[in-house]
């Protein structure tokens, strides 16, 4: 499916509903099949009307003769599920995308930084002769001790003094440049692990991401992202010099005397036990905080989203309690670490208490037998003494440790996703003909969408799919598309079977468009050329003034250079439409699927669109899902669908003459056509061609 517009399959578009008229209405009753509509993948733009264009016409949908219940594409559900839309976003059963095992996680941790050896053994000299350098302090002071017992004067003092200055900007140089190396070293992973993350999820089965939730992803790539990256920057540097202060400061001790360094250790026990304590309970909780932040996300994308589907339903008080319950499952989950937290440090004090009793008793003992200096004594003390925050500072960047692994097992569960398989020989479709046969799907077990559909177009065709929601249109058109995989039958395109082309073969063979039009921030032209990135600006223009976008697109303040998109010139809901349909001009694929590509235009722009669209269809076959039904009306054929079945299939003229399932749905819209007083050949309502016409 060649890219159109954004919404996780590279640039194609999702799929929604809106009508015009009541008979309009009557059509998209209710949907028993398809999932809920606010869980897309580009709901994320949602919040940003700007990204697909103003909508004016569509927060009174009372202006364009609809129900209420008609003010948003996510309301295709049935009435029992019009009580709680989100409930079936969350359901327990959801199968989040993958994370991986701390093996999973190591072992991409070791791949990328194989080819980063030189950076990494150059942060770890730096920082091992740093931390070297500053151990130096202790035994410093504890020789200026001896001279100040051995009484030696003022004099002595002076070299022991000079050296401490010396050792401390020695010191603050190494662990800057080191600290320095080591973010640079976590940068470069964290850039790795993104890239492989974002290069791997903008390849993900739409139908995989629509199983997990868009929450799901989101939360990965934002909430996930920021968690490692601020340990990358704060946490790694630290933790790395923490630890080998550790380990160097307890060579130091046994130099001085190995007595010092057997008191020092009877802090471990009780740092081994709080570690061990700490870590049993803290790694589920931060993994389950993970999973409740995207459940929380999700739901944030949900009800944000879909503002106007919770709005016409008056499901706000609904919705404010799911976001609550959400938001307080996250809220607890976070106060029970908080309380894990607060009982590992109460146990690292104890540790502290300990250790520095015996490292003094220690002290005294041999100072009184003789065995060592005081100077000798307070330098080992010194050491100790020092212990305390590099120990307590790695042990809490554990807790730092935590969340970022969780994270990153997250990210690499993802990136470890196996690539779309990529069938050899490299077939290509020879036209435009798109065949079906006994195609079946399903989103959940036992609830088929399609069952044994059988259908031919002819290359160059033009057929509207016609149907009550939840007939299957719109999943027949998707599974066509490649967006979901069938649960039986087969499919071909241009003479090839669809297994055979693969999924970049699909891609490359159909675009599909719908309503929910993406405009990625940027210039107009490199916005155009994400169809065809070789595409001159003489092919843009060609392109553009296909589908009559030219003279806005002139009009615009820098032309084709504009920035639009977000932060930048917000373009009309004909205009984004207008680009979609550029891009698929630009793209030139054999085979086009529109689903309702004309809707959000509202009354003024839809005739002008449709025309458009028509000058963008030429030369190839096209798939109308017609919600609307002049525009099937218009079709070279009408195939009509009911319970996931096609039922009825021929010209529109004779569809009429037969009586049967499609002639009640027109004479239905005349009715409600004469009915408001509009004129039925479409007029200035743009509602379409009259009755017949082709």
């Amino acid at each position: 499916m060649t890219a159109v517009h954004g919404d996780g399959t590279g640039l194609a578009g999702t799929t929604g509903t809106t009508g015009n008229t009541e008979a309009e209405t009557d059509m998209s009753a209710t949907d028993t099949h398809e999932p809920h509509r606010t869980d897309r993948t580009d709901r994320t733009d949602r919040s940003d009307p700007s990204e697909h264009g103003r909508r004016p016409d569509r927060t009174d949908p009372s202006d364009r003769g609809q129900r209420p219940d008609r003010t948003a594409p996510s309301d295709r559900t049935a009435p029992s599920d019009r009580t709680d839309p989100s409930d079936r976003a969350r359901r327990p059963d959801r199968a989040l995308l993958p994370t991986a095992s701390g093996a999973e996680s190591a072992a991409a941790l070791r791949a990328i930084l194989r080819g980063h050896r030189l950076l990494v053994v150059a942060a770890v000299l730096v920082l091992v002769a740093g931390t070297g350098i500053g151990l130096l302090t202790a035994p410093l002071l504890g020789h200026i001790v001896d001279l100040v017992v051995d009484r030696e004067g003022p004099g002595a003092l002076t070299v022991p003094l000079v050296l401490l200055v010396v050792v401390a900007l020695a010191r603050g140089v190494a662990a800057a440049f080191g600290s320095a190396l080591v973010a640079r070293l976590g940068e470069t992973v964290l850039a790795a692990v993104r890239e492989r993350f974002i290069e791997r999820a903008l390849r993900l089965p739409l139908e995989r991401v629509e199983a997990a939730g868009s929450g799901d992803l989101v939360s990965r790539v934002t909430s996930d992202v920021s968690v490692i990256a601020k340990s990358v920057r704060q946490a790694l540097p630290e933790f790395t010099r923490s630890a080998l202060t550790i380990v160097l400061t307890l060579v130091g001790l046994a130099v001085l005397d190995g007595r010092f360094l057997l008191a020092a250790l009877l802090a471990l026990p009780v740092q081994v036990l709080s570690v061990r304590w700490y870590l049993r309970r803290a790694a589920p909780v931060y993994a389950e905080h993970r999973v409740a932040t995207g459940a929380l996300q999700h739901q944030l994308l949900d009800s944000i989203g879909g503002v106007r589907t919770v709005r016409a339903f008056r499901l706000n008080d609904r919705h404010a309690t799911l976001l609550e319950d959400r938001s307080g499952a996250a809220r607890d989950v976070a106060l029970r670490g908080l309380h894990i937290v607060t009982g590992f440090f109460s146990r690292l004090n104890l540790a502290e208490f300990i250790g520095l009793a015996a490292m003094l008793g220690t002290g005294f003992l041999l100072v009184r037998n003789g065995s060592v200096s005081i100077g000798t004594a307070t330098a080992a003390a010194l050491y100790f003494h020092s212990l305390f925050n590099p120990v307590n500072a790695a042990l809490f960047l554990i807790d730092d440790a935590q969340s970022a692994g969780a994270s990153l097992a997250r990210l690499i569960g993802v990136a470890n996703l196996a690539a779309e398989p990529a069938p050899e020989g490299g077939v290509a479709p020879v036209d435009g003909a798109v065949e079906v046969t006994g195609l079946g799907h399903a989103y959940a077990d036992g609830r088929p969408v399609l069952t044994d559909v059988d259908l031919e177009v002819r290359s160059g065709e033009r057929v509207a799919l016609v149907g009550a929601s939840g007939a299957g249109k719109t999943t027949l058109a998707k599974v066509i598309a490649g967006v979901h995989r069938p649960a039986g039958g087969t499919i071909s395109l241009g003479g090839v079977d669809v297994r055979e082309l693969g999924p970049d073969g699909v891609r490359r063979a159909v675009t599909l468009i719908s309503q929910e039009v993406h405009v990625f921030a940027g210039p107009l032209a490199e916005d155009l050329r994400l169809a065809r990135p070789e595409a001159t600006d003489e092919e843009l223009r060609e392109a553009l003034d296909r589908v009559g976008a030219l003279e806005w697109a002139r009009a615009l303040p820098e032309g084709l250079a504009t920035v639009v998109g977000e932060g930048g010139h917000r373009l009309t809901v004909a205009q984004a439409q207008h680009l979609a349909l550029a891009r698929l001009v630009l793209a030139d694929p054999p085979v086009a699927i529109l689903d309702e590509a004309t809707a959000d235009a509202g009354s003024a722009g839809a005739r002008v669109l449709e025309e458009a669209a028509a000058r963008a269809l030429e030369g190839r076959t096209g798939l109308l899902v017609a919600h609307r039904l002049p525009q099937a009306a218009a079709a070279d054929r009408v195939v009509v669908l009911d319970g996931g079945r096609v039922v009825e299939t021929g010209t529109h003229d004779a569809l009429v003459a037969a009586g049967g399932r499609y002639a009640a749905l027109w004479t239905a819209w005349s009715d409600s056509r004469r009915t408001a007083g509009a004129p039925e050949d479409g007029g200035e309502d743009g509602s379409g061609p009259a009755p017949g016409a082709r």
